[in-house]
């Protein structure tokens, strides 16, 4: 009997990348309840680990994490970091900076400028 081990060269998975973004926060009063709830909401839809950095901290946050999104205290013309490792990460980044670019989308929901 022999033993064989077949060794197969993997290709690397497109869908699982890390990768980061910077957006400054626009809306009038940050990142107070409501944003973060549709922030962390968002995060929590993709399956790649989500972290977060504020005006260049090198402290990062879990970014699906409502007690630490609203702990951060974003404020208005705060420059928040965005990095997510895994599948689909590219995705993720890019819908969670346009949710900011978009001001959450609190503008139409909720009647008023934010």
């Amino acid at each position: 009997m022999t033993n064989r081990w077949r060794i197969e060269k993997q290709e690397p998975d497109p869908l699982q990348v890390n990768c980061q973004t910077e957006v400054e926060v626009k809306h009038g009063v940050g990142l107070h309840a409501r944003p973060s709830v549709t922030f962390t909401r968002l995060a929590k839809s993709f399956p790649c680990s989500i972290e977060i950095a504020v005006n260049g901290s090198d402290v990062w946050l879990n970014g699906k994490s409502i007690i630490k999104v609203m702990g951060a205290r974003i404020r208005k013309g705060s420059i928040l970091r965005i990095r997510a490792d895994g599948i689909l990460a590219e995705e993720a980044i890019r819908a969670l900076k346009e949710l900011i670019e978009r001001n959450f989308d609190e503008e139409t929901k909720h009647g008023r400028t934010a």
